[in-house]
């Protein structure tokens, strides 16, 4: 996976959690003299480092990388938001002619940059409101009744994705699935040279290096980290505090677990995660992406 090198304007490179992405994105980037670009939703965030496996100094001192812990954690992030940041970059590295490598595990963050979001209205914070204080009742049951063709696609615990549904169809009386069937703008044109990579490794090699990382990780202070982000006193329920490592490691520093216990909760969710992840990769991208296995 080292030697390679592609010719392409472009190259995007999606894979599951420690699939080996961050590896061949720098590899490549630097045989071209290009940056590299995040597509991981928990990347972006500043202070989570180390259990995000954000590229460390190295990494950055091989070739210039962007949108890596650019945002607090105390701002939700969407994709909507990535693609208004991406955007610029792409702009900027295509009149200067220098490869663009954009990696990540964020599937969606991919096929918005490949098809173009849906617009969506602007959300009241009084309806915000509304929906955020509800979010522990029967929210699925409210969301079959009142949009019954988007509760299809949710289960009942993707409480985030429930309630965002909840507040379009409040804001605009159209379910979300309407909204979704209408694309913005494409941010890569017909004629740009891209490159499509999507990495596969067996699952048991998968497994391994999630077990080895996570020890790594916990090695380099993931414990602390966590600590520092807690005594932040932020709520729960914001996308950086459910990261994988997080809540598991919360429950260690509370005495609720053993550190071995929190690790081994933390790497059989990660696994769970990269099987979720490898599945919709799979289901999701077109012929058009090279899938590498090992």
């Amino acid at each position: 996976m080292g030697s390679m090198k592609f010719d392409e304007d472009i190259v995007l490179i999606a894979g599951p959690t420690a699939s080996g992405k961050t590896a061949l994105a720098l590899s490549i980037a630097e045989k071209s003299g290009g940056v590299i670009l995040n597509a991981d939703s928990m990347q972006v965030y500043s202070e989570l480092k180390i259990l995000s496996a954000r590229p460390g100094k190295e990494d950055e001192a091989r070739c210039p990388h962007y949108l890596f812990g650019h945002v607090p954690v105390s701002e939700p992030y969407s994709v909507a938001r990535w693609l208004d940041d991406i955007a610029p970059l792409i702009d900027r590295f295509k009149r200067q002619r220098r490869q663009i490598v954009v990696a990540g595990g964020t599937g969606l963050y991919f096929t918005a940059l490949l098809g173009g979001l849906s617009p969506m209205p602007e959300i009241k914070p009084e309806i915000r409101a509304k929906w955020r204080v509800r979010a522990k009742e029967a929210l699925h049951d409210e969301l079959t009744r009142l949009d019954p063709a988007s509760a299809k696609l949710f289960e009942p615990g993707d409480t985030q994705r429930i309630i965002r549904a909840l507040e379009v169809f409040d804001t605009t009386g159209v379910s979300i699935t309407e909204w979704q069937k209408h694309k913005g703008r494409n941010l890569l044109c017909d004629d740009d040279s891209v490159k499509k990579l999507l990495l596969l490794p067996p699952r048991p090699m998968l497994h391994q290096r999630i077990e080895t990382r996570f020890g790594q990780m916990v090695e380099a202070g993931a414990v602390e980290e966590v600590q520092a982000l807690l005594a932040l006193g932020l709520s729960r329920d914001l996308p950086a505090l459910k990261a994988i490592g997080v809540p598991q490691l919360a429950s260690y520093l509370a005495g609720e677990l053993t550190l071995d216990e929190a690790m081994k909760r933390a790497i059989a969710a990660t696994r769970q995660y990269s099987k979720r992840q490898s599945t919709w990769f799979r289901n999701t991208f077109d012929a058009d992406w090279q899938v590498i296995g090992d």
